[in-house]
């Protein structure tokens, strides 16, 4: 039983961890190899640079195919599509080109046809806006003339490299008045892997482009980590799991059968006099291994792929594509590895039982060789403790290798458990900071879902919400949130702006580094989108704001991890025409916030506004899978930790029962008896809960950054430093739990034994 839990464990977090290295990067990778990804998109200035000299470029050191240069330009569309009052389409970034094919980022066509003349357009399905009719006609009123755009056609393209495409014929029109627009060229080169590749590539283009002329770039693998954040959280930590399942796995195997061994010397000896060979007596305890193992390996091959589906749903829908399952070879690999390592485990410590001599092994009897522990009998015997406790303490050194073993399995249980708790820890962090607190009341000015707002003018209503939440008393502070797109050379898709007025110190977004924003071009963004623009905190980033660009200095970067699309977060000042979007109220301390809550939606509910609380809840499902799995995994590393204490004290009370019934026979009690089998075991509990508590918190350090790295997120010190003083004593504790559980059934059943019974028993 032990083996096969041991087993189901590795095996299940092994098929988990596999499966999403791969579901991870094959959707992806097979659609940038299928459609020749640039692994760099480059923004030209038009005014600074033409045609003829951008084609130049893709004669630069290390590039190996190139398109382009394609006009570009961003517009803000408009469309009768249903949006709620006080919403419009995000800015279009638009790309001029031919056909989607290319040597180099070739669009795929998924539904209608590519623009044949001017006023058609091609719109990206990762566009964000609900347009998704052909036919459907975008309007651009802010252009001379008023052109408008009927939508033939629907693409995808696996770099993002534009949110929609007309014909070169279409781009003049589409182009406002004093403006010159921007050339697009795509580029792939030998060596582009890593970030630093990526760096060096990008350095050789501005050095062949001409001067300040490249105003953005855009790398695949920035894109590539996007398509992969919600499964990239899962991988470090179910690596780690994986390890920890082997290596117990491993070790549990290695015990049992050195325990078998070790109980079974004389009947070796009988085996080998009857006419086994040694490799025959070697075979038949690898044998003894591999059938419990193949159940584990089965059972965990099924738990495995059972609980990889949920989680490679995600991946799935970001190409389109169905794998929902673990690939077979996963599985193989899985199953080959298991059952190998066991047989090899098996073997190393079954090679003893081959070498025993066959008239030493006939021998021997059950009971434990003379030597082993005496000095350290009559040690403990000085002991000012009871007598059972001093010879409890004893009885590990009878036999030291069978000591280690349960050592090292609590401190693998140990180790589990503290790594679980701080990944535990670290997933709640993040999920605070994602639902950080917006105040005690929200008051949100778009409509509710079904009605429209007798005052649909924001301006108006923003003022009647001031109004309202400045007439109150009980009003401590509040702030304001407006929101915009934006666009940003070199970065795909839009950018979401958000714009806060007022005392927004009580919003609890969280800093990862600088600081938050305090006046008008100062701005904080998270590292989805630091490293989307290639910046760094104190560097400009220039924002193309409807027309006008706004440039805004990163003060900080802020944790914000629900951002999927790229976001900035700023004073409101630095953007015209951002009508607040929602007011964030902090009531004094020790007012009823439920009645001002009511009084306010009394107040505010007549105009059409949404009143509610402010403070974030919930959980997302990445996270509560992430939990989820994490305790599964953690219950079951711990039940295998203690089934390995539970083999261990039943070998030693099996191999020592004519001594327990002596002392039972010279007076040893029940309660003496238990309390000699709890202390063997107690050393052990401490010394390794010590030690996995190390090992754990050590494992966490390591996996909890990785985690965040792996979904393009930097966390916090306070993210990973998530154990108090408390927590560690109790964790560390958590040994000697590991450890009295697992021998309390055996000490119980030896307790319980007839005294005649063992007194009779060789």
């Amino acid at each position: 039983m032990v083996i096969v839990l041991a087993t189901v464990i590795a095996v299940t977090a092994s098929v988990l961890g596999g499966s999403l290295l791969v579901a991870s990067g094959a959707p992806f990778d097979r659609a940038f190899a299928a459609q020749r990804g640039a692994h760099l998109t480059a923004e030209f200035d038009a005014a600074l640079a033409t045609g003829p000299q951008l084609r130049e470029t893709a004669r630069a050191a290390g590039v190996t195919t190139a398109a382009g240069p394609f006009r570009t330009t961003t517009v803000d569309p408009q469309a009768d599509v249903g949006l709620p009052a006080g919403m419009s389409l995000p800015p279009l970034r638009i790309v001029a080109r031919a056909d989607p094919d290319g040597p180099v980022d070739r669009v795929t066509l998924l539904r209608g046809s590519w623009p044949a003349g001017p006023g058609q357009i091609v719109l990206s399905v990762d566009y964000d806006s609900p347009v998704g009719e052909l036919g459907t006609v975008l309007r651009l009123p802010g252009l001379p003339g008023g052109p408008a755009l009927t939508v033939v056609g629907f693409a995808r393209s696996v770099g993002r490299s534009g949110d929609g495409w007309v014909a070169p014929s279409g781009i003049t029109a589409l182009t406002g008045p004093g403006t010159t627009g921007g050339y697009q060229m795509l580029y792939r080169f030998a060596a582009a892997d890593t970030e630093a590749r990526i760096a060096a590539d990008r350095a050789t283009l501005t050095a062949a482009a001409p001067a300040g002329a490249l105003r953005g770039t855009q790398s695949w693998l920035t894109t590539k980590q996007g398509s992969d954040r919600n499964t990239a959280l899962f991988v470090p930590l179910l690596i780690a799991f994986g390890l920890l399942g082997v290596l117990m796995s491993l070790l549990i195997v290695g015990v049992v059968v050195a325990g078998a061994v070790g109980t079974a010397t004389r009947r070796i000896g009988i085996l080998k006099a009857v006419g086994f060979t040694p490799a025959q007596v070697v075979r038949s305890y690898v044998g003894q291994a591999l059938i419990p193992a193949a159940a584990g390996t089965a059972l965990g091959v099924v738990a495995g792929n059972a609980l990889a589906v949920p989680v490679l749903s995600a991946t799935a829908q970001v190409y389109g594509t169905t794998g929902t399952v673990v690939a077979p070879w996963v599985d193989l690999a899985v199953v080959a590895g298991a059952l190998g390592l066991a047989a090899l485990t098996a073997w190393a410590v079954a090679l003893r039982a081959g070498r025993l001599r066959t008239v030493d092994a006939l021998a021997v009897g059950r009971t434990t060789r003379g030597g082993h522990g005496r000095r350290v009998t009559r040690l403990t015997a000085r002991l000012p403790l009871p007598g059972p406790l001093a010879l409890g303490l004893a009885l590990p050194f009878a036999r030291p290798a069978r000591a280690a073993g349960m050592l090292a399995a609590i401190v693998f249980g140990t180790a589990a458990t503290t790594f679980a708790v701080g990944i535990t820890a670290t997933t709640n962090w993040v999920q605070t900071a994602k639902n950080h607190d917006s105040g005690d009341v929200a008051v949100h000015l778009l409509p509710r879902p079904g009605t429209s707002s007798p005052t649909s003018d924001p301006a108006t209503l923003a003022t009647a919400v001031e109004r309202a939440v400045n007439g109150r008393a009980e009003t401590g502070s509040y702030y304001s949130v407006g929101q915009t797109e934006v666009t940003v050379a070199g970065v795909a898709g839009t950018t979401r702006v958000f714009a806060f007025d007022g005392d927004a110190s009580g919003a609890g977004y969280r800093m990862v580094s600088g600081r938050w924003f305090r006046s008008p071009g100062e701005a904080v963004a998270p590292s989805t989108f630091l490293t989307a623009a290639g910046a760094r905190v104190g560097d400009t980033v220039r924002l193309e704001d409807h027309g006008r660009t706004v440039p805004v200095r990163i003060v900080g970067e802020v944790f914000d991890p629900h951002a999927q699309t790229n976001e900035v977060l700023a004073h409101a000042a630095t953007f015209t025409d951002v009508a607040p979007r929602g007011y964030y109220v902090t009531v004094r301390q020790g007012s009823d916030v439920a009645r001002y809550l009511d009084g306010l939606s009394a107040e505010l509910t007549p105009l059409g506004v949404t009143v509610g609380t402010g403070r974030g809840t919930g959980s997302s499902d990445v996270i509560a899978a992430l939990d989820t799995l994490t305790a599964l995994l953690t219950l079951m590393l711990v039940a295998v930790a203690g089934l390995g204490v539970l083999n261990t004290v039943v070998l030693d009370t099996h191999e020592r029962v004519r001594e327990i019934g002596i002392a039972k026979a010279l007076g040893m009690t029940p309660g003496q008896t238990v309390a000699m089998v709890m202390a063997s075991v107690t050393p052990g509990g401490l010394v390794g809960g010590a030690i996995g508590l190390l090992a754990g918190v050590a494992l966490h350090a390591v996996t909890a950054p990785a985690m965040g790295h792996h979904a393009g997120l930097h966390l916090p010190g306070a993210a990973v430093h998530v154990f108090p003083a408390a927590e560690l004593a109790m964790l560390g504790a958590g040994g000697l739990v590991i450890a009295v559980v697992g021998a309390l059934l055996p000490a119980v059943r030896t307790a319980r034994a007839r005294t005649v019974t063992a007194l009779r028993t060789e």
